[in-house]
């Protein structure tokens, strides 16, 4: 793992760091590929788009764009970008904050196992449920014990990710990913706008599938819709699309619409 701080590189954290002390901050997770990012621009999209709705003022991005595009290697990698409001201060209000801290890690790509794309993964329904914050939702905050409590519940299992609920039963998303069902030639995935992160492959995909000829739907979902789904599928930045072989105990094959978005994914990163 390599890190860079204020384009520092080895640089190491304040203390004082509010991303520290409250998870006063957002990041983002982009993949390289032969040295180039994908998708940078929606993630930078996003990024300024958290910062506005926490009131992050005076981010360098130009600095920040700069600092990833030079962390990117020729070998595949996972670059995290971590925005703080910086140091200073004690207590809640974020006035004392000094400049956003700025933070770039670059890591291996992980080698998950092949299958993942082609037969789909086993996933769980969690019994952590999300918070409703409408202020939050949708951007991508460093506040993320609801996913830590829900990967734990996980842990020893062989599932690879766990759905995770609002207070009203609806599902919202993943621990780590969006996830779609597919009914007939309409993709449908859950409304973020009191939970959940707006994942840039979601945006992708919301944005490619017309051309493909399917309709797609954000709406309140519950888990009858997914039991009744004729494909179910996990999306985030890292792993394009995922097929779901078994949610709770259910069985089911990747479907040809799963399908048809990976090839269509395959043809826009070259």
């Amino acid at each position: 793992m390599n890190c860079w701080i204020d384009g520092v590189a080895g640089a190491a954290p304040s203390a004082l760091d509010r991303g520290l002390h409250y998870g006063d901050g957002l990041f983002e997770t982009m993949t390289c590929r032969r040295g180039q990012l994908r998708f940078a621009d929606l993630h930078f999209d996003r990024l300024e788009r958290g910062c506005a709705r926490l009131g992050i003022a005076g981010l360098d991005l130009d600095a920040l764009r700069r600092e990833t595009a030079a962390a990117c290697s020729t070998e595949a990698a996972v670059i995290k970008v971590i925005v703080t409001r910086g140091s200073g201060g004690r207590g809640y209000a974020p006035g004392g904050a000094g400049a956003p801290t700025r933070i770039v890690l670059r890591y291996p790509m992980p080698l998950d196992p092949e299958e993942f794309w082609t037969r789909g993964v086993n996933v769980a329904w969690s019994g952590v449920r999300l918070a409703d914050q409408p202020r939050l939702a949708g951007i991508k905050h460093l506040n993320r014990l609801e996913q830590v409590l829900a990967r734990a519940e996980i842990a020893a299992s062989d599932d690879i990710e766990a759905l995770m609920c609002d207070a009203d039963g609806h599902v919202i998303c993943g621990t780590m990913s969006n996830v779609f069902i597919v009914d007939a030639h309409r993709l449908r995935t859950p409304r973020l706008d009191h939970a959940g992160v707006a994942g840039v492959m979601r945006a992708v995909l919301l944005r490619e599938a017309p051309s493909l000829g399917l309709q797609v739907e954000e709406a309140a979902l519950a888990r009858a819709d997914f039991t009744a789904a004729r494909e179910v599928f996990l999306t985030n930045a890292r792993i394009g699309v995922w097929p779901v072989r078994r949610l709770g105990g259910e069985a089911r094959d990747p479907g040809p619409v799963t399908l048809k978005l990976q090839a269509h994914l395959a043809r826009l990163e070259h």
